[in-house]
């Protein structure tokens, strides 16, 4: 097995000697009820055997093809596997045989083989006829630890991106075993109703999103809506239109400090539902999954403003849990499953029990050492199903924090499985701008599909050489150790700080603000600072061993050269500030540093424009610009 490195990792493969040789004009034959569902995985393994292994198989349906004409066949046999996502795959010396209970199963069947095919060696072209491609002669027993297995792309950190981007992300995806995706939504939807709360956000639109749900569902995904409904809705009371809902709306202070503008709504103000009503009625039409999250995640000014005193009389989870019932029951009445964030009810376990049994927690946290086993057996008690999620660790770092994004997904299956969790959520945010380029959290998609498929098998996979095949199509395996190396590059300074790294912490900071809050970075130095950028350097020294097959791996060597740029240019920024603040300030260093900045920025503009909208930009270039302006002053 450890020479398949397929991502994820089946299960149980057996090799039972001897190879398939893929050569001639053979036909795919679909076998089942309704051979139209098959088509389009068919039309995959069509297309591998093509890319793979130079060979042109026709599609065909029904069982009275010649048999010397097959050379594979796909099954659907109604309850022929232990589970529904499940398939058996049998490789013999003379054909391919994939069966399974549905359709999603002979897909999964697929995707294994067409990653055995993008593991043989590129074929010569013309192919001479002595060196036909061959599969090796095996059985895969295969199905999925987690039933609901999907990635949350956040759309409302600046970045939205083009259609482009979101097609090639589910092929990709899609390709790992994941079946759900959604986006996470707080003003990056082109309400018709509300246009001023999108007006320069670049939003994906109906027509977009009927487009994107059709397409997710050819690859057997749910496209499920997220929209944030309760706090997290500035983008919402910012306007005039809005302010009079805002539990604070001039802001407040809360446990994370002084907020000047206002976060969530006001939950014992009529209009808040009302307002959560319009959103509902015409964001789900465009969506054809019966879930829905509805966010309601952070409501950290609850009770400082104009429920104050609603608060005092009946508690914060009190006033929390009922306007979160007003929104379950708005949820219902329109057809829908309430999936919703899991933290605020967490901190208030006397009413969990309280939360309807068909409405979905979900249970995040994106440290190694979240509480994964505890907040899972609370939900477990209670009856309330659950989803784990974890994340990629990518924002807030520029380039990852591989190790910590490695032990939070593997702590997340571990006890989501030990807890009974229906679902295994991988979340990818964009805190401060998000500045991470996209392909850095292909290491935390992967490693979080393959643990969401099969933990057990997947537990040790060699996650880098992994997507190397499987996400960069590299099979030198040089560019998922980029990949890992530069996610973990940040250890070199000795400091771990929560929820992001002390260099890009740095990279976020004024001089002003590190000078008046030094904890909040750790006791770094000058000397681990150094040797970050040392490590930096020695791992895109390999660059040049790179030999990555995708169209745009041009665009993903600059992306990975940029991040690379940044995390130094922090260090930098880290020994700058150092100096300044004990009254050696190296006047050369700020003013090299100023010339850097305005190349970062430069080149930060042209990768925006290849996988995003313009929409977000400036204000997320604006964070780049206030770190350049530090060194101008």
């Amino acid at each position: 097995m450890s020479e398949l490195l397929l991502l994820p990792r089946p299960r149980q493969v057996i090799l039972t000697g001897g190879s398939f040789s893929l050569s001639g004009e053979r036909l795919i034959v679909l076998d089942g009820p309704d051979p139209a569902a098959l088509f389009f995985s068919a039309s995959r393994l069509r297309d591998g055997l093509a890319q793979s292994a130079g060979v042109h198989w026709q599609i065909v349906a029904g069982n009275t093809v010649p048999h010397d004409q097959i050379g594979a066949t796909l099954s659907v046999v109604p309850d022929g596997t232990r589970h529904p996502q499940g398939y058996e795959l049998t490789i013999t010396p003379t054909g391919i045989h994939a069966v399974a209970s549905t359709p999603n199963g002979i897909f999964y069947a697929v995707c294994t083989l067409t990653q055995l095919l993008a593991l043989q060696p590129p074929t010569p072209s013309p192919q001479p006829p002595t060196s036909s491609p061959h599969l090796p002669a095996l059985r895969v027993s295969d199905w999925p630890d987690f039933p609901n297995r999907g990635v949350m792309l956040d759309v409302s950190r600046n970045r939205v991106p083009t259609m482009a981007t979101l097609y090639e992300l589910i092929d990709l995806l899609a390709s790992w075993k994941i079946n759900q995706v959604q986006l996470y939504t707080e003003h990056t939807f082109a309400y018709r109703n509300h246009p001023e709360v999108w007006a320069d956000a670049s939003p994906l639109t109906g027509e977009e999103i009927l487009a994107l749900d059709a397409y997710c569902r050819e690859r057997f995904i749910e496209l499920v809506p997220n929209q944030n409904s309760f706090g997290h809705m500035t983008r919402w009371l910012i306007h005039d239109r809005y302010r009079h809902l805002a539990e604070a709306p001039d802001g407040c202070d809360t446990r994370w400090g002084h907020y000047d503008y206002p976060l969530s709504l006001c939950p014992i103000d009529p209009g808040s539902i009302e307002l959560v009503r319009s959103i509902f009625d015409e964001l789900l039409p465009h969506f054809s999954s019966r879930q829905f999250n509805v966010g309601c995640d952070e409501t950290i000014d609850l009770g400082q403003g104009r429920s104050r005193e609603a608060v005092a009389q009946r508690g914060t989870g009190r006033v929390y849990l009922d306007f979160l019932l007003q929104i379950y029951r708005e949820v219902k009445a329109r057809g829908r499953t309430m999936q919703f964030w899991g933290d605020i009810i967490m901190e208030h376990p006397e009413l969990v029990a309280e939360v309807p049994r068909d409405a979905v927690a979900l249970e995040w946290g994106y440290e190694a050492t979240h509480p994964f086993d505890q907040h899972g057996e609370r939900f477990a008690a209670s009856g309330v199903p659950f989803y784990v999620c974890p994340g990629t660790a990518s924002w807030n770092t520029i380039a990852g924090r591989t190790t910590n994004a490695i032990g939070n997904l593997r702590n997340a299956a571990e006890n989501g499985l030990k807890h009974g969790a229906v679902g295994y959520l991988i979340t990818d945010w964009g805190d401060a701008g998000h500045w991470q380029p996209l392909p850095v959290s292909y290491l935390g998609f992967a490693y979080g599909a393959a643990l969401a498929w099969a933990c057990a098998a997947n537990r040790e996979l060699d996650i880098a050489s992994a997507i190397s095949h499987h996400a960069f199509r590299d099979p030198t395996g040089t560019l998922g150790h980029i990949a890992y190396d530069l996610g973990n590059a940040y250890l070199k300074t000795g400091v771990d700080v929560h929820n992001s790294t002390v260099l890009g912490r740095l990279l976020q900071a004024t001089y002003a603000q590190f000078v008046a809050n030094r904890q909040r970075y750790g006791a770094f130095t000058a000397a681990g600072l150094v040797a970050a950028i040392a490590e930096i350097d020695a791992v895109m020294a390999r660059w040049p061993q790179v030999a990555s097959r995708r169209s745009d791996a041009d665009l993903i060597r600059r992306e990975f050269t940029w991040a690379a740029d940044m995390l130094r240019h922090g260090a930098r920024r880290g020994l700058w500030m150092l100096g300044k603040a004990e009254g050696q300030e190296d006047v050369g260093l700020r003013s090299a540093l100023a010339d850097d900045a305005a190349r970062l920025i430069a080149e930060y503009r042209e990768l925006w424009r290849a996988r995003s909208r313009p929409g977000g930009f400036a204000e997320s270039a604006g964070r780049l610009e206030k770190m350049r302006g530090d060194y101008l002053a």
